[in-house]
């Protein structure tokens, strides 16, 4: 089974990048103008730039590889538990991960696409637009870090590899860092922090929006990201693959297992991700 995921997954990866490209090329067409806004309504440039990205993932991913994958978007996201239930594979999307940050215009917003199979995330590319870098993991093939100004020819998940900076980052951080977002500063996080305190002494925190905290776990630039707080399966499913691939975890906070996936509630239960480096 391995064999055959990994046939099937590799040549996706060059049209995968280059769709996420362009749904963020869509989101900056609407971040670069002049707006102000603080929410999301069926009007705002927040949810003009969500749904445009959404348009765009969802046309490329239906032409891509010539495979018929459904897909499940935050933005298209009331599909019935029963219609779902026996998807075998199917494309996992947040088009627009990190509202606050959008609103905020501090740049930390991403565009999330993860590939499920049989409940587990086996592929995912993140793309941050202000920047122009793709973070992406594929079983089989390992995590990278890739400037987007490096992807002009996407011949190969190979080629691709090649150029690209495989991760995690040859040296772990020091002191201890943990990988967090102020915004979402739980009593739970702060004292899982502290019992961190307790074993390691001297801690870190760094700070960044959506799902960057997976990228800075990939990267082992943070050695921890624990999430006390509320996510939806769309905000987490390629970062943790991207983790996952790096040689990391991401575990329940219940039970030592992974996050898991078309649940019928597709709210996540607790988690926290690991990078690859120890730090029991």
């Amino acid at each position: 089974m391995q064999a055959f995921l990994i046939e099937r997954l590799h040549p996706l990866i060059p049209g995968l990048l280059r769709i996420s490209r362009d749904a963020g090329a869509a989101i900056l067409d609407v971040y670069d103008s002049d707006f102000a806004v603080e929410h999301k309504d069926d009007k705002s440039p927040l949810t003009l730039a969500d749904r445009r990205s959404h348009e765009v993932i969802v046309t490329g991913l239906s032409e891509l590889g010539g495979m018929d994958i459904p897909v499940l978007s935050e933005e298209g996201k009331n599909i019935p538990f029963e219609e779902r239930r026996a998807w075998e594979f199917f494309w996992l999307v947040d088009p627009l991960d990190g509202t606050k940050e959008f609103i905020k215009r501090n740049g930390e917003f991403t565009v999330n696409i993860a590939l499920i199979h049989r409940g587990r995330t086996v592929l995912g590319v993140i793309y941050i637009p202000v920047k122009g870098l793709f973070y992406f993991g594929a079983q089989g093939l390992g995590s990278f870090r890739l400037p987007a100004s490096s992807t002009d020819d996407l011949a190969s998940a190979d080629t691709i590899a090649g150029m690209a900076a495989r991760l995690p980052d040859p040296v772990a951080p020091a002191p201890f860092t943990v990988a967090g977002s102020r915004s979402h500063m739980s009593p739970e996080t702060e004292a899982y922090i502290a019992t961190l305190r307790e074993r390691h002494g001297d801690i870190a925190f760094v700070s960044a929006g959506s799902s960057l905290k997976f990228c800075l776990v990939a990267e082992g630039r943070a050695q921890v990201y624990p999430r006390f707080a509320p996510t939806m399966e769309w905000d987490t499913a390629a970062g943790q693959a991207i983790v996952e691939c790096a040689g990391g975890t991401v575990l329940r906070t219940d039970a030592p297992v992974p996050l898991e996936y078309n649940k019928e509630n597709l709210l996540n239960p607790w988690f926290v991700a690991s990078a690859v480096y120890p730090h029991a």
